[in-house]
């Protein structure tokens, strides 16, 4: 019995017993907040994540949504202020405050300052804008902290 219980723990520490390291080469979650335009009263934040094979997910979560509303939703070029019209990639229509969407282009493409998540009121007025965030430039994104081991901050004194 004695000899089952160093295997199990031994198989445990194993599996275990080591701190899995983060994949540091995918960069972080990329935050993009969405502020109402024309009146309309909604807002929200849009998530950019890069996937494994080099493609962007694109979470959007809207609050003040009118109840059964199904609004579409497009990555355009150039900023909220000044947005082109035309969009570059199309994302899965806003229903019940949410749109997830895998856009086949990765997250750096995205980040160059001149790019803008839009929300549009409805397929039949997809000229009334009613959302807008800009994507930030990766060299205006703060990094997120590596995931894993982090070191502790030395103890401060309280007296």
């Amino acid at each position: 019995m004695h000899k089952l219980s160093i295997v199990i723990a031994a198989a445990a520490i194993a599996v275990g017993g080591y701190p899995v390291l983060a994949d540091q080469s995918m960069p972080a979650a990329v935050t993009v907040p969405i502020a109402a335009q024309n009146g309309s009263g909604q807002t929200g934040v849009a998530t950019l994540t890069a996937t494994s094979d080099n493609k962007t997910k694109v979470d959007i979560s809207m609050n003040g949504e009118p109840s059964g509303a199904n609004e579409p939703a497009h990555i355009h070029p150039g900023p909220c202020k000044t947005l082109n019209p035309a969009p570059k990639y199309p994302l899965n229509p806003i229903v019940n405050g949410k749109s997830s969407t895998v856009v086949d282009v990765p997250i750096s493409s995205l980040q160059t300052g001149a790019m803008a998540i839009n929300v549009h009121e409805s397929s039949a007025a997809i000229q009334n804008y009613v959302a807008c965030g800009n994507i930030a430039s990766a060299a205006n994104t703060a990094p997120a902290a590596p995931a894993g081991n982090q070191p502790m901050p030395a103890p401060s004194s309280t007296y």
